[in-house]
């Protein structure tokens, strides 16, 4: 299992992480999808390494902003 860790602007509370939650997990090879607004960290657990890119698209669309921690 691979874990990568980002940095997500723009969340305010459980919706803003629950759409993350949703896009990002539809990231192929994406297992779990752990995500908190309070500190805007989100850890994506997958099978293999997943594409940086990848993720943050998925974070894009659903209205907010990630980066590579």
């Amino acid at each position: 299992m691979t874990t990568t860790e980002f940095q997500v602007t723009g969340m305010t509370c459980g919706h803003c992480e629950a759409a993350v939650r949703e896009e990002v997990g539809q990231v192929a090879g994406v297992e779990s999808v752990e995500v908190s607004a309070a500190t805007g960290r989100l850890v994506v657990t997958s099978s293999a390494p997943v594409d940086d890119a990848a993720v943050v698209a998925a974070v894009d669309e659903a209205g907010y902003v990630a980066a590579r921690a």
